[in-house]
Order: structure tokens, then C-alpha cells, then sequence
């Protein structure tokens, strides 16, 4: 059985871990491979990798260093079909899903590639008779990032390509539950002849984690994943000076109101809630139906969550697939569980969905509540599973008020024909990103991707501007000439 390596310096190494986990096919239980779980010595030698590419790397004029990110763009685009069959294989995410969640990953390949202009600072002639002030954006040496099982190809790109386009060194450390796609996009970065050092990709676990948070030459670090851990990350890099930005976890709530384009609102609601079988920080996971709405969404809701075709990723006609993993299984049939034991009623009940001849697979159905309260488990705690849950609100101010009590604040929506409505949610909500008549409110490559309260720990968010923000430090420059 393939073994996967590490890739430092330019080259595919052994780990010197000697721990291997199974990445399986998570709709048929197919074994694919074995990754291992690196030590701290295999990330020592990629930081010391990066840390000695970076003098020559930053030296690269911006220009030359975009033109690397033109020839990798192309090569993606060429290779867009086999990196999302490869990520729907290992994740179990339809095909269309696995190919857009690429794309999106190319787009910010594509945003970096303006780095020239994105990296220009500012200057001011005669702050005082004769003097004159510029700011430039310079590089800081090795930077991270520790990335998410949910969007495989997608979420390292949120980092790679502003990391290594403004002159910074970088390090890789996929989920070693899906770190297939990574190992194939690594291998197509190889091609485009960056030179060594200048990106690394370490396999593992919680060691590498710590590692890389504790290492004293990487000097930020970017995560993706839980609250709980994204808090860890956060309290560890403030610990060594790094700069930091711990994406979390997220309880979207998604509020309807009885003017909404109902039955276009409602389908795009459930594609919020059980696209990629939940598993996303943007999925809806409160559904809030205002005033008189509550009984025809409710209605509407199930009857469009009944559509939903389980079965394998690869299976023409599948809207749903399963979710990664037996132990995650596991852990979104527990919240099933507590739901029905905090009185919370199951209007729609997934949980001994199968799928014919995939016995192995990791199979939820689409499983809906109501009469759920904030103060339940199932009401506050991020499932990230095809679960959706209903609550009541009487007017706007209550659904505002019922988001804002949660300790998230990643995400929301409104679905409304009212622009005052509109505005006011937009305004009150307290969420990052926020859609009108978006259930899936994700940013493009150009602006910033990320949360608020427990779903940020750190200030600066994801690619945009502010991913070369938080790649590059503001030196200014006050001078005067005699």
C-alpha cells in the first residue's frame, strides 16, 4: 500500500514518524493509501528549508515571482477534472463539489498573481519642508499553515500562493484525512520550478500542530478547523511572537422571513444546509423562519430535503455524500442523539440511511429538528453534519437576537424582498460574512474570508487584502536629504 512522503526542500522524503493512519474512500471503505504521522524533527527540516530558501526568494522581483503563479494557475486549470476526482475519492463530496472547491482554490492562485500591485505601499512627498515618508510591504521569513479536512484542494490555496508571491517561505501541514489532493497539487508545484525550499508539505498530526505553533523560526501561522483548537493555535503562537490567524468554527443561523421569495429561498436554504453533507464553516445549521413563514418553510424545507439523492460522490445524480469518516459518523449521530434527549423534535431522520452496494460507506441522511431551543446542545454546539435545525421567531429583532446569543459569528443569512430588512440584518447581525439571499455566503478570492467572535481568534483574515496584510510587515520609511 502507497505510503505518502513529505516534500521539503524540493524533494519527496520518508517521514522519520513511524505511525500510519488509513485514508479511505469514505462512500465505498476503499483503502488509498497510508499517511504518516510526522515528528517534530521531519518539521525542523522543512522550516530549516524554507528559512534558508527565503533570503534568495524575497530578492525575486514581485513581477518574477507572479509569473511562477501565471504557469501553476495554467497547470491547475489543466488538471482542474483529476484534483476533484482525487478530492470526491478521499472527502466523499460530489464531483461538482470537488471541482468547485479547486476552483476556488485557482481563484486566489489567480488574485495572487497581481501581487506587483497588491504589494504596493504609500508614500507622501513633504510630511514637512523637505521631508519626505514611504511605506513599504516587505516579507518576514517562513510562514505555516495547519488546514482542514472539508475543502482538500481549496483552503491551503487561501494561503500558499500570498505566502510564496510576496516573498515569504512557506510550509504545508494538510489534514491527514484527506492529504491525497495536497500530495497531487505538490507534485504539480513541482513542475513549475519554484526553487527549493521555497514551499514544504508535512504530513501528521497534533505533533506537527505543535511543532510548527512552538518552532522558532516560523513567524505566523495560518488554521483552519475547530474553535477549540483554533483557540490552542491562537494561545500558542501569541506565546512565540508569531503572528496568527485561527479561523473556527461556526453556528450559521439562516433567517427567513414571510416576504421572501419562498420556494427559491427555501431550496437555496437546504443546499446551505446540506451541501458537502454539512461538513462546512458557511453551512446553514439554524434554520429561523420569522412570524407567520414558520409552517411553509418548515413544510417546504423537508419536502426539498426528501429530494436529496445519497450516494457516492462519483455517481451521476448524487446530491449528497457521505460524511468523512466512521468516527465523524459517530459524532453527528451522538448530536442526533442529544437532540431527541433535550425534547428537540426529529421532523426528518437520517440516521439508518444506506446507500445499495456501498454497505461501507459513511452514510447520514438529511435530518431536521424543531422546537429547538438556544440552550440546547444540538441549538449552540457546530454539528458539521447534514443536521439542520428549526427555531421560532416572532419578528426580525427576535431572529437577530437569537444569531447574535450565539457564541459564533461566522456566517448568516436573510432571505427577504425587503431591502430595509435587508440593511438592518446586514448592519445588527453579528457575523463576518453575511448573505441576502445567499445561504453559502463565501467571500471571492479578492475580499477577506472570516469570522467573528469564537469563529476568529486573531485580527487579520484570510486571502484578499488581508492575506497580504498579514503575509507582510509595513516598514516606514522617513527621510530627508541634506
Amino acid at each position: 500500500m502507497r505510503v505518502l512522503e513529505n516534500f521539503i526542500n524540493g524533494a519527496w522524503v520518508a517521514s522519520t514518524g513511524t505511525t500510519l493512519l488509513d485514508v479511505k474512500n469514505p462512500a465505498t471503505g476503499e483503502l488509498l493509501a497510508k499517511v504518516p504521522l510526522s515528528t517534530s524533527a521531519d518539521v525542523d527540516a522543512a522550516v530549516q528549508a524554507a528559512k534558508a530558501a527565503f533570503p534568495a526568494w524575497r530578492a525575486v522581483p514581485p513581477v518574477q515571482r507572479a509569473r511562477y503563479l501565471f504557469k501553476l494557475k495554467s497547470l491547475f486549470d489543466q488538471h482542474r477534472e483529476e484534483i476533484a476526482g482525487i478530492c470526491t475519492s478521499e472527502h466523499g463530496k460530489t464531483f461538482s463539489e470537488s471541482y468547485n472547491d479547486f476552483g476556488r482554490g485557482i481563484e486566489n492562485v489567480e488574485h495572487a498573481c497581481g501581487i506587483p500591485s497588491l504589494l504596493m505601499g504609500q508614500n507622501l512627498e513633504d510630511v514637512a519642508s523637505g521631508i519626505d515618508t514611504k511605506v513599504l510591504r516587505q516579507p518576514l521569513g517562513v510562514f505555516a499553515a495547519i488546514t482542514p479536512f472539508n475543502f482538500p484542494p481549496m483552503v491551503p490555496l487561501w494561503f500558499l500562493p500570498y505566502a510564496i508571491a510576496t516573498g515569504n517561505t512557506f510550509v504545508l501541514k494538510p489534514s491527514e484525512q484527506v492529504p491525497l489532493s495536497q500530495r497531487r497539487i505538490f507534485e504539480l508545484i513541482q513542475q513549475i520550478g519554484l526553487p527549493n525550499g521555497v514551499v514544504n508539505l508535512v504530513n501528521g498530526g497534533r505533533e506537527v500542530v505543535e511543532a510548527i505553533c512552538e518552532h522558532a523560526d516560523v513567524k505566523g501561522v495560518s488554521f483552519v478547523g475547530s474553535s477549540n483548537v483554533a483557540k490552542i493555535v491562537y494561545r500558542k503562537c501569541g506565546e512565540t511572537g508569531k503572528r496568527v490567524q485561527a479561523l473556527g468554527g461556526a453556528k450559521n443561523f439562516i433567517v427567513i422571513m414571510p416576504d421572501a421569495d419562498m420556494e427559491r429561498a427555501v431550496q437555496n436554504a437546504v443546499e446551505s444546509c446540506y451541501g458537502c453533507a454539512g461538513q462546512r464553516c458557511l453551512a446553514g445549521s439554524v434554520i429561523v423562519p420569522v412570524g407567520d413563514a414558520y409552517e411553509r418553510v418548515r413544510d417546504l424545507f423537508v419536502a426539498y430535503a426528501k429530494k436529496l439523492v445519497l450516494g457516492d460522490g462519483k455517481a451521476p445524480g448524487t446530491t449528497l455524500g457521505p460524511v468523512v469518516s466512521g468516527a465523524h459518523k459517530d459524532r453527528v449521530l451522538s448530536y442526533i442523539e442529544k437532540g431527541i434527549q433535550e425534547g428537540a423534535r426529529l421532523v426528518l431522520d437520517g440516521r439508518n440511511a444506506t446507500v445499495d452496494g456501498l454497505p461501507d460507506g459513511n452514510w447520514i441522511g438529511p435530518t431536521i429538528f424543531e422546537d429547538v431551543r438556544p440552550d440546547m446542545v444540538i441549538g449552540r454546539e457546530e454539528i458539521f453534519g447534514p443536521v439542520a435545525c428549526f427555531m421560532r421567531a416572532k419578528d426580525l429583532d427576535e431572529a437577530i437576537r437569537l444569531a447574535n446569543a450565539s457564541e459564533y459569528g461566522n456566517a448568516s443569512s436573510i432571505y427577504t424582498t425587503n431591502g430595509k430588512a435587508a440593511r438592518e440584518f446586514g448592519a445588527r447581525v453579528e457575523a463576518g460574512m453575511v448573505g441576502v439571499n445567499i445561504g453559502v455566503a463565501a467571500p471571492m478570492s479578492f475580499f477577506p474570508f472570516g469570522g467573528q467572535k469564537a469563529s476568529l481568534y486573531g485580527d487579520t483574515k484570510a486571502h484578499g487584502a488581508a492575506g497580504v496584510d498579514f503575509y507582510t510587515e509595513r516598514k516606514i520609511v522617513i527621510e530627508r536629504w541634506f
